[in-house]
């Protein structure tokens, strides 16, 4: 099912065809650069201002009638990119990557603008204004979407086959840099307003669309004509917004269950996605003007990436997340900091990732152009897997600069992964499919992520939920709180805990009722509420749960390694035999250099 294109795709080039100058790949990085380091920088921001945000619109988060907005703030973002890719990716390969590149980054920036003025338009705050702020925060995914998903298409078509390794690998250090220093910008900012957060990006948002609009220029003047595939669209679409979004509510409470995967909606969103997702291969198989060419997945270079980028980023999308609750929950606490402090600290702690990452990512698209990528990538998910394993012989006490040598690891090898298989990828796609190509890389890393998430969470709960109650009861009692409220709150779910601790809150203020609280004589209440009560009452379940998390990253990463080392040797599209550019289509064998 397609509907005719009425433009002439085919025929005259667009405004932006100029010829480009001997400089214009400098230009084309510098651009790029700045478009995914804001939107990386935008989802993290978040994470860490999210207290600030829901206190400067009068509203309790921790409330159960809160946590569906909660999660949506945290995750919708996210969710809304990762399904929009792949359809992100096709329309720029028929209407021009550097046109809808443009149209991210109008649309990322006016929607910055929008947040930042709710307030104004929503003056009585409340879940209107957060219901207004998640529908904007998923328009704002829609114009980042478009930025991730041509960024690294323009840069491929910028620079030759020999230096795309370091321009992506700069590409992914801001990608980076952009999420670990959104959380130190966002813990800085949120102290001065909520609103800042927002407000950071319209000058950048701004520089960057006039600047692009002016200086960008498409590089490929053959286009993929045709129509629009609806019907793959929808498949495509609605399969990853049911799945993603399942697995969102799948982390809140349902019933008597700590986790909502028994909840019919999960079950049956689950399912449903699952179906589209089928779907959408039988239909990209059948229809005259796919969305996406399944014959790529024939290149082995283009699909042995895409593998070990989806478990790459299953290993290492939730990471983030674990180390800020470690932080904020457990080690920062009993180091002196107050619960309020410790979402900055978290940021500050864990800088040692991003110097690494950032060291080498760019040295890794470097090397990139000397070795194999099938060399760099699996060395890099092998010492991300030593890194989760090191991680595992860690108290939750632990002395810093172990824990600082182990995040530099991890940082180091996931950059030493990322350029070089990025480049790789990117390398086996014919000219005129790189848009959609790089939609379909981008989906997997974004929908390896919130499905890490998920699955890491879940795995905390469970494990928290055999051991966590019976550690709550015994120190609730023990440091002088009733018997009967102490059973109470033993049996508060642990995702109340631990966003408690993430969310910057003293979690004992949100199990204990201020009832409870004003009955305990001052010694005791100063001390169920001191910095240290808590962090010793959840460390031993806890890091049960987290090392569980942590083994189950490894064996990603080693998957992630395995399909690393199984993607051929070194194959460049451009140096092949013009038979390869045949090899995408479904009637076409793909020659042998490609296939190895």
């Amino acid at each position: 099912m397609s509907i005719s294109n009425p433009s002439n795709v085919g025929g005259a080039l667009p405004r932006h065809a100029r010829p480009a100058g001997p400089n214009y790949k400098w230009t084309a990085l510098s651009n790029t650069t700045l478009g995914v380091l804001l939107g990386s920088l935008n989802s993290s921001i978040v994470l860490i201002s999210l207290p600030a945000i829901f206190k400067g619109l009068a509203i309790n988060p921790l409330t159960p009638a809160e946590s569906g907005n909660l999660l949506w703030m945290l995750m919708g973002y996210t969710v809304t990119t990762a399904t929009l890719l792949v359809t992100i990716g096709r329309l720029s390969d028929m209407f021009g990557r550097v046109r809808i590149y443009n149209l991210g980054f109008l649309i990322f920036t006016l929607s910055s603008i929008l947040l930042f003025l709710t307030p104004v338009f929503i003056p009585q705050l409340g879940d209107t204004a957060i219901f207004a702020m998640i529908v904007i925060r998923i328009l704002q995914g829609i114009g980042g979407g478009c930025l991730i998903a041509n960024s690294a298409a323009i840069l491929t078509d910028a620079f030759s086959a020999h230096q795309r390794g370091m321009a992506l690998g700069i590409n992914m250090v801001a990608a980076i840099a952009g999420s670990l220093g959104g959380l130190l910008l966002g813990g800085v900012l949120s102290a001065i307003s909520w609103q800042a957060v927002f407000l950071v990006s319209v000058p950048f948002g701004i520089l960057g669309t006039v600047w692009g609009y002016f200086s960008l220029r498409e590089q490929s003047a053959k286009r993929r004509t045709g129509g629009i595939d609806v019907l793959g669209n929808l498949c495509l679409g609605g399969g990853l917004v049911l799945v993603l979004v399942a697995i969102t509510y799948g982390l809140m409470p349902y019933g008597s269950s700590n986790v909502g995967w028994g909840n019919p909606f999960v079950i049956g969103g689950l399912i449903a996605g699952i179906l589209l997702l089928i779907g959408f291969v039988i239909v990209e198989s059948r229809v005259k003007n796919p969305l996406f060419n399944l014959g790529l997945f024939r290149i082995r270079a283009f699909s042995a990436g895409c593998a070990a980028l989806f478990f790459s980023a299953m290993a290492y999308g939730g990471l983030q997340f674990l180390l800020i609750i470690w932080l904020q929950g457990v080690w920062l606490p009993l180091h002196g900091y107050s619960f309020e402090d410790t979402p900055l600290w978290s940021a500050i702690y864990m800088l040692p990732l991003l110097i690494g990452f950032m060291i080498f990512g760019v040295s890794g698209g470097l090397l990139s152009n000397r070795i194999s990528a099938r060399t760099l990538t699996t060395i890099g998910m092998l010492g991300l897997a030593l890194g989760f394993i090191l991680l595992t012989f860690l108290p939750a006490n632990f002395v810093y600069l172990p824990f600082a040598v182990i995040l530099f690891v991890i940082g180091s090898s996931y950059g030493v992964f990322s350029s070089p298989n990025t480049a790789a990828i990117m390398n086996a796609l014919p000219r005129e499919n790189r848009g959609v190509g790089s939609g379909m890389r981008a989906t997997f890393q974004n929908a390896g992520s919130p499905l890490s998430l998920g699955l890491f969470f879940t795995i905390m709960v469970l494990v928290l939920s055999a051991s966590l109650p019976s550690a709550i009861q015994a120190g609730l009692t023990n440091g002088g709180v009733p018997v009967a409220a102490a059973a109470g709150a033993a049996h508060i779910p642990p995702t109340g805990a631990l966003f408690a601790a993430f969310l910057g809150y003293n979690p004992m203020q949100t199990l204990l009722p201020p009832a409870v609280l004003s009955q305990l004589a001052p010694a005791a209440r100063d001390t169920l509420l001191g910095n240290s009560f808590f962090p010793n009452l959840i460390s031993a379940p806890f890091m049960d749960s987290l090392r569980a998390v942590f083994y189950f990253s490894a064996f990603l990463t080693l998957l992630a390694a395995l399909a690393s080392a199984l993607r051929g040797k070194r194959f460049l599209f451009e140096e092949s035999d013009a038979r390869d550019e045949a090899a995408v289509s479904h009637d076409q064998p793909l020659s042998a250099q490609a296939a190895k």
